[in-house]
């Protein structure tokens, strides 16, 4: 009797594996590696949250830098985690939710920024919604406050349309029945500075609200900061775009790894069921 026909040795042999270990563990350390960044986010969000005064602990979480490191840092890990057990384990289900997940959050930003284009004046208002919420707790969380001012000095502006929107916080409103010592004022951080500037005066926006556009002008800078971040995202888009490219290469390329890990551990499956049905075949 002939003997049944089957495929090479070379294939159906024990040895063979479909994964290659270059993909695997490529796709393993890449994750380890945003796995450590993760962990580093949360710490540094649980640290400065905790290093807040009590005061501050109730303040509002939407605009806390502390707690938007947090979140951030809990997603990337649980995200990576996926990646990084997935591979290290051959998991299916661990890799493709890694791969769903991670496609999830590139579609998301994709559309963030089309939408973003497409409605500028709606993205326009909601950058103003933002800032104007800032600064109405600029005084509650000395995270927020740093952040602000940062923005205002690297920018070279005041305010969110201009430097009267400082009235919407409480300490520097010009209420007449207002008792606090910063009435009607503005951040230091919109001061105008000399090169040869050794000592900071940080009541130098003492008053500036009462004050009209061309009197403030020769104190503080009077623009606002929403106009000023548009024009420098105009002044700078081969910047944004390299940062948006650099957010978006690593996603791609974990994408494509996990694919392509789940393609040969699902190929690997087929070999080793191919072989266990046919180990008692005496023709085989």
């Amino acid at each position: 009797m002939a003997r049944r026909s089957g495929p090479a040795p070379a294939v159906s042999g024990e040895e063979f594996s479909f994964v290659s270990p270059v993909v695997k563990y490529l796709l393993f350390f890449f994750n380890m590696l945003f796995w450590v960044i993760s962990m580093v986010l949360v710490g540094v969000g649980v640290y400065a949250r905790l290093m807040k005064h009590e005061e501050a602990v109730m303040a509002c979480l939407a605009v806390d830098p502390a707690i938007l490191l947090i979140i951030v840092g809990i997603l990337m890990f649980l995200l990576t985690f996926c990646g990084c057990i997935g591979s290290l384990r051959e998991n299916i289900c661990l890799l493709q939710t890694f791969s769903f997940c991670l496609t999830i959050v590139f579609l998301l930003q994709l559309a963030a920024g089309v939408l973003g284009f497409v409605f500028s004046d709606k993205a326009r208002g909601k950058v103003s919604e933002i800032i104007n919420n800032a600064i109405v707790h600029y005084r509650d969380d000395l995270d927020l406050q740093n952040l602000i001012d940062f923005g205002q000095k690297e920018f070279h502006c005041c305010g969110g349309i201009s430097y009267k929107d400082w009235s919407q916080n409480m300490y520097f409103n010009c209420t007449e029945d207002n008792p606090s010592r910063e009435r009607c004022s503005v951040p230091y951080s919109c001061c105008l500075y000399k090169s040869n500037q050794a000592v900071i005066n940080t009541m130098c926006g003492r008053g500036m609200q009462a004050l009209d556009y061309l009197e403030a002008g020769k104190v503080i800078y009077t623009n606002g900061c929403i106009d000023k971040l548009v024009n420098w995202i105009h002044s700078n888009l081969f910047l944004v775009g390299g940062v948006a490219l650099g957010l978006a290469i690593p996603q791609l390329v974990g994408i494509l790894l996990s694919q392509i890990l789940i393609r040969q551990i699902k190929d690997q499956v087929k070999l080793q069921l191919y072989n266990w049905q046919h180990r008692a075949d005496p023709w085989y």
